[in-house]
C-alpha cells in the first residue's frame, strides 16, 4: 500500500485550515487565503526536493547547485519559503512577512508570476482582524500547512496538487452560494462543453470568461498533447489571480491570462483586431445587467454588427464576442440560461442573423440545479464557422437525466457520453449502426444495438437521432417557428399513459370497500372488547 499523499488527504487538510477564517469572512474571501498559501507550500516543497537532488548530484558545491536552480521553471527565495514563514510564525508582525515573501515571489518570476498577489493582503486588519488576531490566524494556517508535504517525489500523481486545487475551488463556491459561484463553472459542465468543441493539437483555446481557469484546463485535457495554446480573460481581480496559480499548478506557464473586463475591453488583440481563435469556451454570468450596452454600436472591434443586444441581458453580447473571435473554421461552445433561446427583440435579431449564417450547430438542454447559487436549467450552445453544405442544427434534451445531489445536481460520466455520442451521429458517426433499440457503451462512450437498450434509434434527414432525446431541425424549420429555439418545440419527449382498464380498476375499489368494511368491523369488536 502506498504511503505517498493523496489528493483527498490534501483536500481534508487544507479544508481544514478554512476554520481559522470562518466566521471572520465570506469564504468567497477567505478562499484568496487558502488557495495561495497552498500555491506557496507547494512551490516551496517543489524547490526544496529540486535542491535536494542536486545537492546530492553536485555533491554540495553550492556554486553548481544555485547555477542549476536558476534553470528552474521558477525560482523561490529562501526568505520566501513555506520553511522560513513557518520559522517565524510566532513573529509579531506575520502578515507583514507573508506580504513581503509574495512580493518577493513576483519579483523572481516576473515573466509567469506578475502580480499575481497583488489582490491579496495578510497583513489585511479590515479582513483578518487587529493585530494579535490576525497574528493567531495566520498561524494556525500554517501549523495546518505544516503537516502537508507536498514534495512531487510524495504524491500519488503529477495532477494531484492541480486536482486538489480545483476540488477546493469547487467547494468554495458551494460554501459560498452564488457569490462564489460567479468564478466556478461545475466540473462536469466543463468536462461536456470541452468535449463538445473538440480541440485539436496546434489549436488556439480561448475562453472570455475564464474565471479560476477550470474550462481552459478541461479543453486542454482533451487535445491529448501539450502542442496548442491557452488564452483567457477575468474582469474579477481576485479570481484572475486564481487563474493564473491555476495555470501555474497544471504546468500551462505558457498560458495568457489577462486581467479586464472582455465586452467593454478586450485584451487578446493582433494588430489591434481582435485575435482569432480555433476553439472559445465559456461560461459567461448569467443576463449579465449594465454590460456596457451604451457603447456598443461604436464598438471598434465591430463586434456588435447584428445588433446590440438590451442593457439588462448581456447573453448575445457575449455571443458575439465569441463568434467574432473565431478564425474561418473555428468553433465556439457557450453556456447560457434558455432564455437566449427565445428572447425576442435584438436578441431575437442576432439569433435569427446566426442561424441564416449557419454559425449554429447544436443546441443542448441541460437538468436544473447544476450550478452554484442558481437553479435554474442552462443551455450549451454549439457554433461552428465550418459546417459546409450542413445547414441543419441538432437539438439534443439532455435535461432528465442526471445524478441527484444535496446541494446540487450532476451529471454524470455516462450522462456526458450520451450527450457527446448524440453529437457524434449528427456529424456521421457510427454509421454501421442499425435503427432499433440502443445503449451507451460505457466503456467506449459509443451508442450501441442492445436488445435491451432503453433508447430507440431512428433516422432523421438521414442521420441518427435518439427519439425523445434529439432532434435534426433543418434551417426552413427553425424559420418557420420564427427562429423560436426552444427545444420542446423540436424534441417531443411526451411519453404516452397506458391505457386504464376501467372494468379491473371499478373491481379494485370494491375489494378496497369490501377489505376497509371488514377491519372497520374488527375495530369496533377490539373496542368492545376493551369496555369502549
Amino acid at each position: 500500500m502506498s504511503n505517498k499523499l493523496s489528493q483527498s488527504t490534501i483536500n481534508s487538510t487544507v479544508w481544514k485550515a478554512c476554520d481559522s477564517f470562518r466566521g471572520t469572512l465570506d469564504p468567497a474571501g477567505y478562499k484568496d487565503y487558502i488557495l495561495t498559501m497552498l500555491f506557496v507550500k507547494y512551490i516551496s516543497d517543489v524547490h526544496k526536493e529540486k535542491k535536494a537532488e542536486y545537492n546530492e548530484k553536485y555533491k554540495g558545491d553550492a556554486v553548481r547547485i544555485e547555477r542549476a536552480l536558476k534553470h528552474e521553471r521558477f525560482k523561490m527565495p529562501e526568505e520566501s519559503s513555506f520553511d522560513f514563514l513557518y520559522e517565524h510564525r510566532n513573529a509579531d508582525n506575520l502578515g507583514e512577512l507573508i506580504n513581503v515573501a509574495l512580493e518577493n515571489i513576483e519579483e523572481e518570476n516576473r515573466e509567469k508570476l506578475d502580480k499575481v498577489f497583488r489582490n491579496i493582503d495578510f497583513n489585511s486588519e479590515a479582513n483578518l482582524g487587529q493585530t494579535k488576531d490576525r497574528n493567531r490566524r495566520l498561524k494556525n494556517v500554517l501549523n495546518d500547512f505544516s503537516a502537508l508535504d507536498l514534495r512531487p517525489s510524495n504524491l500519488e500523481g503529477n495532477d494531484v496538487i492541480g486536482d486538489s486545487y480545483e476540488y477546493l475551488i469547487a467547494n468554495f463556491a458551494s460554501d459560498a452560494g452564488k457569490k462564489a459561484g460567479e468564478f466556478y463553472t461545475p466540473s462536469s459542465v466543463s468536462t461536456l462543453l470541452a468535449k463538445l468543441v473538440e480541440p485539436q493539437e496546434e489549436n488556439r483555446i480561448y475562453d472570455p470568461t475564464c474565471g479560476s481557469g477550470s474550462l481552459l484546463l478541461k479543453a486542454a485535457r482533451e487535445v491529448g498533447s501539450n502542442n496548442f495554446s491557452l488564452s483567457g480573460q477575468e474582469v474579477n481581480g481576485s479570481t484572475w489571480a486564481l487563474a493564473r496559480m491555476n495555470m501555474f499548478l497544471h504546468e500551462r506557464d505558457n498560458a495568457t491570462i489577462e486581467w479586464g473586463d472582455t465586452l467593454n475591453n478586450p485584451l487578446h488583440k493582433e494588430n489591434d483586431n481582435l485575435k482569432k481563435f480555433d476553439i472559445v469556451v465559456a461560461n459567461p454570468p448569467f443576463s449579465l445587467d449594465k454590460w456596457g450596452a451604451d457603447n456598443a454600436s461604436s464598438d471598434q472591434y465591430g463586434r456588435f454588427w447584428r445588433g446590440v443586444p438590451p442593457k439588462s441581458k448581456g447573453d448575445y453580447a457575449f455571443i458575439s464576442h465569441m463568434v467574432e473571435s473565431l478564425n474561418e473554421h473555428g468553433r465556439a461552445g457557450v453556456v447560457l440560461p434558455h432564455g437566449v433561446l427565445f428572447r425576442g427583440s435584438s436578441e431575437g435579431k442576432i439569433r435569427k442573423a446566426l442561424i441564416e449564417e449557419n454559425k449554429l450547430k447544436a443546441v443542448i438542454g441541460l437538468p436544473a440545479n447544476l450550478f452554484f447559487g442558481t437553479g435554474i436549467p442552462a443551455c450549451i450552445l454549439i457554433f461552428d464557422k465550418n459546417k459546409g453544405d450542413n445547414t441543419d442544427v441538432l437539438f439534443i434534451d439532455a435535461s432528465r437525466e442526471f445524478e441527484n445531489g444535496k446541494n446540487q445536481n450532476n451529471l454524470r460520466t455516462i450522462d456526458i457520453q450520451r450527450v457527446f455520442a448524440t453529437y457524434k451521429l449528427f456529424d456521421g458517426e457510427q454509421a454501421d449502426l442499425k435503427e432499433g433499440k440502443v445503449s451507451i457503451n460505457e466503456e467506449t462512450g459509443k451508442w450501441e444495438n442492445k436488445e435491451d437498450g432503453n433508447y430507440e434509434l431512428i433516422t432523421q434527414n438521414s442521420k441518427f437521432i435518439i427519439e425523445k432525446y434529439s432532434y435534426i431541425a433543418t434551417k426552413e424549420e427553425i424559420a418557420e417557428n420564427d427562429y423560436n429555439l426552444n427545444i420542446p418545440r423540436y424534441v417531443d419527449t411526451f411519453e404516452e399513459e397506458e391505457p386504464i382498464d376501467i372494468a379491473a380498476t371499478q373491481q379494485e375499489i370494491a375489494t378496497i370497500k369490501t377489505e376497509m368494511t371488514a377491519v372497520e368491523e374488527q375495530m369496533a369488536a377490539y373496542l368492545k372488547e376493551l369496555g369502549y
